[in-house]
This record gives C-alpha cells, sequence and structure tokens, in this order.
C-alpha cells in the first residue's frame, strides 16, 4: 500500500496496546539527512476550546508503528497518553 502525507492526515491514531484513541497525524518528522521519517506527531487537545492553549503535542517513533491500515494506524508503545484533567475538571468531578 502506498500512502502519501495527505492520506496520512486523515488516518486516527490509536495505541493498540489500551485501544486509547490519540488522535489524527497532524504532522511528521523527517531527518533531511538519512531521507527517513522519524515519527508521526499528533497536536496535543485543545483547553477551553483553544482559549488556554494545547496540551502537550504526542510524536510517536515511527519504530512504535505496527500498522496503517484505510482509516487508521496501529501503535503500540507503553507510554501513557492521557490528558490531565484540569482544574475545572477536578472540581466538578
Amino acid at each position: 500500500m502506498i500512502c502519501r502525507i495527505v492520506e496520512l492526515r486523515h488516518k486516527e491514531v490509536i495505541n493498540s496496546s489500551n485501544g486509547c484513541r490519540l488522535g489524527f497525524v497532524d504532522d511528521i518528522e523527517v531527518d533531511t539527512v538519512t531521507s527517513q521519517v522519524r515519527s508521526i506527531i499528533v497536536f496535543g487537545r485543545p483547553r477551553c476550546f483553544g482559549l488556554l492553549g494545547r496540551c502537550e503535542d504526542i510524536n510517536i517513533p515511527w519504530s512504535d508503528i505496527k500498522l496503517i491500515g484505510e482509516d487508521t494506524i496501529l501503535v503500540d508503545t507503553n507510554m501513557k497518553y492521557q490528558q490531565k484533567k484540569s482544574k475545572a475538571q477536578r472540581f466538578i468531578g
């Protein structure tokens, strides 16, 4: 299967070890010396509709990608990508 960068942006990234949906591919990191793709980047989720910025971006090394399918990219990583609760969410419940 041949996939262009534009097509990667429409694929959802899922952690296969715990089933967590990480988001969609927003960017890639390329090593210009060796011409190899180093990682894919999923931008962090916006906080308070983007008014308070974003959570940290998720940088997934290319070696952690296990399968690129028609609609999804499965990654197998032991890193925990969890959104931290804001102060308002902790207060409410």
